[in-house]
């Protein structure tokens, strides 16, 4: 029988307090820095210690973290470098000559925020799709409302509930999880295509009724409201030039290619199998060559300096999407019997485990059902997207995982991913209006409530079904 001690109650409290807290739609880094002093303090017993616990954790959280801040410092440096010389927009032009009508747009606009979701997250999409592609689709009889839907369930679902490409998501929920990342990483993938093919079919077939014939009035019509962005879009918008269309080529080009290599080197044993975080190290470093050429064969005398600034663009960019993580994953690494050690400065013999001793402790109390685990997971995954973050809590369900799986018969990586399906779905922007679905409702001019409403049934679906297939299939 495992004795609990107070500080095990009190990482329990704080566990509860900063669920408690995203019910309330409030940020979880006041509570998650509180409650690691008190964790710290009670588990030594000293002042000092427990001061000191408060840093430890935030930088053993940076330090198993810093893979993630680099990877989109980089991307994001990428994608203004492109910006520059107008090889963003020429990536997505060929697309608006399908766009025939409003059925054939809606699924364009699935099938291009997707691709770039994948490789630049929705952050950057939404507005190049927003931009350029939704005037046409409401021309061609897509309603506004059917275009933002489109954006949101396919960027910031189905496109980053899995972060198959650069995987930011599986790292945080594996490393909590103790598992190795390409195993959340595979699953959380299929359950994201499970997910977002429910939740996107479902939500076309309740929109097909609102399609309309093309007509240019309903171009008109939707412009006298966006008069002035579309305004600022035209004067901002680069001309057409050859480097401008040689990097519209080779940037997808290059991506393709390492999505090959990575697929061959899974599947054959011609390449030798990529372990880990290697896959998104190899989006990394090609995307670094990118942004070098990129930016010499805009203006060769100034690209030191340009390199320069979009790197720290793409740094500024990082750190205030990802920096309230760092306190918040660095309370739920204590609960991890690997860090916890390093975290209170004790040994590992000593290193205290408080979230499985936690479930070890109420085993009894827990029901021996996959059923039951899978969807508390996925639960409590969607009540930590309610911070409207979809990242902050996957610490917590990858700890819970680690905790629960054994106990219960459900594979640890199983668990993660499907955690890591709520939290980001809910939290990432499709079913919370203070998220980034914001931006998705300003450029198609819906009212994002309505957005919100909209989404709800064809997300809850998939979300159910992805559940099911998961214990099921895996």
């Amino acid at each position: 029988m495992i004795e609990l001690t107070m500080s095990h109650w009190m990482y329990l409290a704080g566990t509860l307090l900063i669920i408690l807290t995203m019910l309330f739609r409030q940020n979880v880094v006041v509570p998650a820095i509180l409650m690691t002093f008190l964790v710290g303090w009670i588990f030594s017993g000293s002042l000092s210690i427990g001061l000191q616990t408060i840093f430890q954790a935030s930088l053993i959280a940076a330090g198993e973290l810093f893979n993630i801040f680099l990877i989109i410092a980089i991307m994001t440096a990428l994608l203004h470098a492109l910006k520059d010389i107008g090889a963003d927009e020429q990536m997505i032009t060929p697309f608006q000559k399908v766009m025939v009508n409003g059925h054939i747009s809606f699924w364009v606009i699935v099938l291009v925020t997707y691709s770039i979701s994948l490789f630049f997250w929705p952050t950057p999409a939404v507005p190049l799709v927003g931009a350029l592609l939704i005037p046409v689709a409401i021309r061609a009889g897509l309603p506004p409302i059917g275009a933002a839907i489109a954006i949101s369930l396919a960027g910031q679902g189905m496109a980053l509930s899995s972060d198959y490409i650069i995987q930011i998501a599986p790292m945080l929920s594996a490393t909590a999880a103790g598992v190795d990342i390409s195993l959340v990483a595979d699953r959380a993938f299929v359950l994201s295509l499970v997910t977002g093919g429910i939740a996107i079919t479902t939500a076309y077939l309740l929109l097909r009724k609102w399609i309309k014939s093309p007509s240019k009035n309903h171009l008109i019509k939707w412009e006298k409201i966006t008069a002035a962005s579309t305004e600022e879009t035209n004067q901002t918008r680069k001309p057409v030039t050859k480097k401008s269309m040689v990097f519209a080529l080779l940037v997808p080009a290059s991506f393709l290619f390492i999505i090959v290599y990575m697929v061959m080197a899974k599947f054959s044993d011609v390449i030798p199998s990529i372990e880990g975080g290697t896959g998104a190290a190899l989006i990394g470093g090609t995307a670094a060559l990118l942004l070098l050429a990129s930016t010499t064969a805009d203006k060769a005398k100034t690209s030191l300096t340009k390199v320069s600034e979009h790197l720290i663009t793409g740094f500024v960019f990082a750190f205030k999407a990802m920096g309230p993580v760092i306190p918040i994953a660095g309370f739920f690494f204590i609960g991890s019997g690997e860090l916890a050690g390093t975290i209170l400065g004790v040994g590992s013999e000593a290193s205290p485990s408080f979230l499985f001793d936690l479930v070890q402790a109420g085993q009894q109390l827990i029901p021996e059902s996959a059923f039951l685990a899978g969807f508390a997971i996925l639960i409590i995954g969607m009540i930590t997207g309610l911070d409207g973050s979809g990242f902050s809590g996957l610490p917590l369900v990858g700890a819970l995982s680690s905790a629960l799986g054994p106990t219960v018969g459900v594979d640890t990586a199983t668990l993660a991913a499907i955690g890591q399906m709520g939290s980001i779905w809910v939290g990432g922007g499709t079913l919370i209006a203070w998220s980034s679905l914001v931006a998705v409702a300003g450029f198609a001019k819906v009212p994002v409530m309505e957005l919100v409403r909209k989404s709800f049934l064809p997300v809850m679906l998939g979300l159910i079904a992805a559940t099911l297939f998961g214990l099921w299939f895996f």
